[in-house]
């Protein structure tokens, strides 16, 4: 299971496309408004959903339990309230969208792109794989190192009234759970020019949120419960694994006088060797056993660094407001104006920036 598609639940957010500045990508703003309206035309309200005979049973399950998820994120959770999954589209593909990433080969640093309200952001999204394969072979004739992956959920921030999708369908159940709730903490607070810190920040209260859903649902004896615990602990070990390594990497790369490709791929790959070495014995689920055998980048450890570096930051910030989530995003809004809000929550919680 790739932590990048499944685990983060998901996916990167991918913002109204339509947004996107749009001086010199009028074609792309044109199909991506089309593709974007197409799908919010296609909403089907969930009542008439769950009568229709040609909805599969298990659909109608993982449907249920979005709109309980939903529900659960606004009441026990004080997350924003809205009309999103309160409709269904099916789709004819396996994903929402597709999405690029790309990075320099010597430097982890994000290639980024601009758009409007939202500022920069660390990807581009596209409704259709070969136009997303086109970006790709684009950025790589320019040297960078990029990675393409398929996307199973997005959130508009709140901007429409999103639906449950059918390529969301595929979630276990307490991914899917996660989903729904890491959605809804974008639609409720989102930070410009931040798309790193608001990531984390959604990445760690849905594994937060839905710990407590099924301890709410199910009890403290409940399996699931435990297997979400299990996982969450395998996340934080992981975290702190990859924060380490990516900040071992971006010093090795600035001190790197010899620059050839095989070197940058064999320290790579140590990284990979040390997971398996040292961090792979401990961990107690297989939520993290592809990482092994993947493919590595800067592009793809750049996600890496988007959605799970130093998500103990975030831990000691929950910690320190007892929990409450209303609490948790209040702090965090306060670093709406803070240059870089990654580096306002280290001081907030009395971290010393590196």
């Amino acid at each position: 299971m790739d932590f990048l598609k499944i685990r983060t639940k998901l996916a990167p957010l991918l913002i109204c496309l339509f947004l996107a500045n749009t001086g010199c990508q009028l074609t792309y703003y044109a199909k991506s408004a089309y593709n974007q309206m197409s799908i919010l035309n296609q909403r089907v309200p969930l009542e008439k959903v769950l009568q229709d005979e040609k909805i599969s049973a298990e659909y109608k399950v993982k449907i249920l339990l979005a709109q309980k998820a939903k529900e659960f994120a606004e009441e026990k959770l004080s997350l924003k309230k809205s009309a999103s999954y309160s409709t269904y589209v099916g789709l004819n593909r396996p994903y929402a969208t597709y999405v690029v990433s790309a990075a320099p080969k010597w430097e982890l640093k994000h290639h980024h792109w601009s758009y409007l309200f939202v500022g920069e952001m660390p990807y581009k999204g596209f409704f259709s794989l070969d136009e997303a394969k086109e970006e790709e072979e684009s950025l790589k004739k320019q040297n960078l190192d990029t990675y393409l992956r398929g996307v199973s959920a997005y959130s508009t921030l709140g901007w429409f009234n999103d639906p449950i999708l059918s390529s969301m369908m595929g979630y276990a159940d307490y991914d899917l759970v996660n989903t729904i709730i890491h959605e809804t903490v974008h639609a409720t607070l989102y930070i410009k020019n931040s798309a790193d810190f608001n990531e984390r920040m959604a990445v760690f209260l849905g594994n937060k949120g839905a710990e407590l859903f099924y301890l709410d649902a199910e009890g403290k004896n409940s399996a699931t419960l435990k297997e979400i615990q299990n996982e969450n602990e395998d996340d934080k070990k992981f975290s702190e694994f990859i924060s380490t390594e990516l900040n071992d990497l971006t010093t090795w790369y600035k001190a790197q006088k010899e620059q050839t490709e095989d070197l940058r791929i064999a320290r790579i790959k140590e990284i990979q060797a040390r997971f398996s070495q040292q961090l792979q014995p401990k961990l107690t689920t297989k939520a993290h056993d592809y990482f092994a055998k993947i493919e590595l980048n800067n592009a793809r450890l750049n996600l890496y660094k988007t959605y799970v570096q130093d998500l103990s930051d975030f831990e000691k910030l929950f910690v320190k407001v007892n929990g409450n989530f209303v609490q948790f995003l209040e702090a965090c809004k306060k670093l709406e104006k803070h240059e870089k809000p990654e580096v306002g929550l280290k001081e907030m919680i009395g971290r010393r920036p590196l």
